[in-house]
């Protein structure tokens, strides 16, 4: 057991403990808001907002760059995010779960090829193509980009996106020796799988 726990954690005893203190809290934030999401709750965005903050603190200090931009774009779009949940007209939401339109396919491309094309731009400036995991980091970026987006409109594929791109980080985090980090995304992975379960009922009610 030993063993394991040394292989999972060795890399913490060159970090401080205010810096693993601060990943775990970001973390337990980011868990609380996803479960939030799952829920269907509007506390997804000032929990995620303290959560991706810290992020992009730590992601900036191991180099992750395309993760430390997806932070800060959750950053931005979970204020944009809380803005569009909370409408109302005559004290209704009028902005519940739905599917996407037709229309907002083309959106969906156009972002996701932006965000590449943002995220190899940024990589090449700062000549960061010095391993395989930024190539990772480059196509996590824009699956990550359309989920948050999907999330913002509440849109139920989000949670589609959400599962393909956690599912690619976990290994990436471990590697790049985030292992706390690398467990998030593990739980994250579940949580979207039962947060897509939980929008289809929901969107399967309302249309009845």
């Amino acid at each position: 057991m030993s063993e394991i726990v040394d292989f999972l954690f060795s890399q913490y005893s060159s970090y401080s403990d205010s810096f693993i203190f601060l990943e775990l809290f970001a973390v337990i934030m980011n868990i609380i808001s996803v479960v939030y999401a799952k829920q269907n709750n509007i506390l997804v965005y000032p929990t995620g907002l303290i959560g991706t903050g810290i992020f992009v603190y730590i992601l900036f200090n191991f180099y992750l760059l395309g993760d430390m931009i997806i932070n800060g774009y959750f950053f931005i779009m979970s204020i944009y995010g809380w803005y569009y949940w909370s409408r109302k007209k005559d004290e209704v939401v009028i902005n519940n779960i739905s599917k996407l339109y037709k229309k907002e396919h083309l959106q969906l491309i156009l972002l996701a090829l932006g965000s590449l094309i943002f995220i190899y731009i940024i990589y090449d400036q700062f000549d960061k193509w010095n391993s395989w995991t930024a190539y990772v980091d480059t196509l996590t970026t824009a699956i990550f980009f359309v989920a948050m987006w999907l999330m913002a409109k509440r849109k139920v594929e989000s949670w589609i996106f959400w599962i393909i791109g956690d599912i690619i980080t976990i290994p990436l985090y471990f590697y790049k020796g985030l292992t706390i980090s690398s467990i998030q995304y593990l739980i994250f992975t579940v949580l979207a799988i039962l947060g897509y379960i939980s929008w289809k009922k929901t969107l399967l009610k309302n249309s009845h």
